[in-house]
């Protein structure tokens, strides 16, 4: 099963999906988390675990990615990065953290002034996500970047479902109205889970959504606002989490 995690910036993507990989990793489950988010520093913290490299550098670095990339597209030729035999157990250890279950490859972060757009992370997001079989984890979640930049890039094409976050924003519900919408165009299920929820947001966040598609509804917490800032390890233990991880188990069951 491969989930992206997707929504506005600041709904809680990062979180969430650390939460759901040790939520499924404590079930017994081998969990990947694929980092596809070049300014989100501090997923791995969240996840306890060591930053590995950036993947990019795994296949040469994004000034030769970027000149394959030049080469081929004027060309019409696909960038096609591995082989139909690849498989995460090749990854070196730098580039693949990994502890009590959780895997995690961070694709690449905008380290430098001027080096250029995240084009390239984009590229190879879509590349690995596509690669990745069955045998690779049990759970595959993939965190992206804020906004919906990544599905122009194709990544969610190679997922098996979409879990949208949804803040009580109007721009969050806009913009998860287009996510679903883009999601029914390349026939993958799109789902969404309301986070930050307090007073009467649950109901007016309802009547925009269809009922029928909300797999989860997470009050405003102030533990987690409190690991958050600290940049600690997400360690705990939230019912809600645990519903919408009974989801995705049952979702799962029928790929």
């Amino acid at each position: 099963m491969k989930t992206v995690i997707c929504g506005k910036g600041g709904s809680g993507k990062s979180t969430i999906t650390a939460l759901l990989a040790k939520k499924m990793a404590a079930r017994g489950k081998s969990v990947l988390v694929i980092d596809t988010d070049e300014s989100n520093l501090g997923l791995h913290r969240q996840l306890g675990l060591e930053a590995p490299d950036d993947f990019m550098a795994y296949i040469g670095g994004k000034k030769a990615f970027v000149q394959q990339m030049m080469e081929k597209m004027p060309k019409g030729e696909p960038i096609t990065l591995f082989e139909d035999s690849w498989s995460i157990a090749d990854v070196p250890d730098q580039y693949l953290s990994k502890k009590d279950g959780i895997g995690l490859i961070a694709i690449g972060k905008i380290h430098e002034f001027g080096e250029g757009c995240a084009c390239p992370m984009g590229a190879l997001s879509k590349n690995l996500i596509d690669r990745i079989g069955a045998n690779d984890a049990d759970h595959i979640f993939i965190d992206t970047e804020a906004g919906i930049e990544h599905f122009g890039r194709g990544i969610e094409q190679g997922c098996d479902q979409i879990l949208a976050v949804v803040e009580p924003s109007y721009e969050s519900l806009l913009l998860c109205s287009q996510i679903e919408k883009m999601g029914r165009n390349i026939e993958k299920p799109v789902s969404f889970i309301l986070n930050k929820v307090e007073g009467d947001n649950r109901e007016t966040l309802s009547r925009s959504l269809d009922p029928s598609h909300i797999v989860g509804c997470i009050p405003r917490n102030a533990g987690v606002a409190s690991v958050g800032l600290n940049g600690s390890e997400m360690d705990l233990d939230l019912q809600e989490i645990d519903e919408i991880a009974d989801y995705i188990e049952t979702a799962s069951g029928g790929i």
